[in-house]
């Protein structure tokens, strides 16, 4: 089964700046958001964490700010990673919404 039968919602082209942050040891990851769902995000990244890693994930675009605890759900060396979102407060919720709503309307323009 490949990862795309898995997803619970559709995913969306969207770039943003983001940081993994690995809480037990510390250790932060610089990397880059490049598609984005509700459920989750796949970020670029030469040496992501394993699959099954807690992180402590956060994204900047523009002005907004999102964070949220999540899981890496899966692990491709010198490509990325696939983070499943897990825990999130309503501000970064509401900003998730926001950038979902505009990332699928810029699709649609597209198709």
């Amino acid at each position: 089964m490949d990862f795309k039968e898995r997803r619970r919602g559709p995913r969306y082209p969207f770039i943003a700046s983001a940081e993994l942050i690995e809480q037990r040891a510390d250790v932060r990851i610089a990397s880059r958001v490049s598609e984005l769902s509700m459920n989750g995000c796949y970020l670029d990244m030469m040496n992501p964490f394993p699959q099954g890693t807690l992180v402590l994930v956060k994204i900047s675009a523009g002005e907004e700010f999102f964070q949220c605890k999540g899981k890496i759900v899966y692990s491709q060396m010198n490509m990325g990673a696939g983070v499943g979102f897990m825990e999130m407060d309503n501000a970064s919720q509401t900003i998730l919404d926001r950038w979902m709503d505009g990332a699928e309307k810029e699709a649609l323009k597209n198709a």
